[in-house]
């Protein structure tokens, strides 16, 4: 619903704890949303170094561009409430979009958009702006897990895992060109 649009109690019930608890923990909703973030951020600190690592693997360009993708897809279905959280909050305003960006989006940016900048300089990816290719990508990949009820009247895939995550690997791999 949005950070606006919930409330601490709604939360709590949600959690199955006492409001009070929360905000005896937390202090507020806005710091109970801060540590979320920094949750999500430290479980996010494996991918995105073994990400960085693929700059300096023994792989072409584009291999390790594939490699973050495969990293990246792996990442999205361990955890596809990520990406519900994340395309939430990414319509945040000021302070906590300012948050969002700096602890969850920007390390990963950081790390897998000079892997598309080096396969595009090498000639191994289309040149094309990498910002929106890096977004196109990620977008196109965690909200198509995210939101894989939605496809579910249109195919069977989100209902076999396996299938499913290849058939995202696949197509993803085949936007690259």
């Amino acid at each position: 619903l949005g950070f606006e649009a919930t409330s601490v109690r709604e939360i709590a019930r949600d959690a199955g704890v006492d409001p009070a608890l929360m905000t005896h923990h937390f202090g507020s909703k806005t710091a109970l949303w801060i540590a979320v973030v920094e949750q999500i951020a430290e479980q996010a600190v494996p991918m995105i170094n073994t990400t960085a690592k693929l700059r300096d693997a023994d792989l072409t360009s584009r291999e390790r561009v594939e490699r973050a993708i495969r990293i990246f897809i792996d990442r999205v279905f361990n955890e596809p409430d990520i990406g519900l959280f994340v395309s939430t909050a990414a319509t945040e305003r000021g302070d906590r979009l300012s948050i969002l960006i700096e602890r969850l989006v920007r390390p990963y940016h950081d790390v897998f958009v000079p892997l598309l900048v080096d396969a595009m300089k090498s000639g191994e990816l289309t040149r094309n702006d990498p910002e929106v290719l890096y977004w196109m990508l990620m977008n196109a990949i965690s909200k198509t897990v995210s939101y894989s009820h939605v496809l579910v009247p249109f195919s069977p895939l989100p209902q076999r895992p396996a299938a499913f995550k290849r058939a995202v690997l696949n197509t993803t791999l085949s936007m690259l060109g």
